[in-house]
């Protein structure tokens, strides 16, 4: 198992997803972005939709700035209804 830390998520990151209960990249990509975020926002509830964004590029293994228009669109409107 690859560490979450082997996505460049950072250590404060990788700290609030241990806390949420995702210790490992496979553990982080079979929950998914969205109840990734979902889990964070509900432990701390100033976690905005570009976690959403940054976890969601690290999973396909891209980059935030390579996330496209209509990706981003609808990680965003999801978010909103959280």
């Amino acid at each position: 198992m690859a560490a979450v830390s082997a996505l460049g998520l950072g250590k404060t990151m990788e700290k609030k997803l241990h806390a949420i209960g995702v210790h490992s990249a496979e553990e982080l990509a079979e929950l998914g972005s969205r109840q990734a975020v979902a889990r964070l926002k509900a432990q701390y509830p100033s976690t905005c939709v570009v976690i959403l964004y940054y976890l969601e590029a690290a999973l396909r293994g891209v980059g935030i700035k390579e996330l496209d228009k209509e990706s981003r669109a609808e990680l965003r409107d999801w978010f909103r209804q959280l």
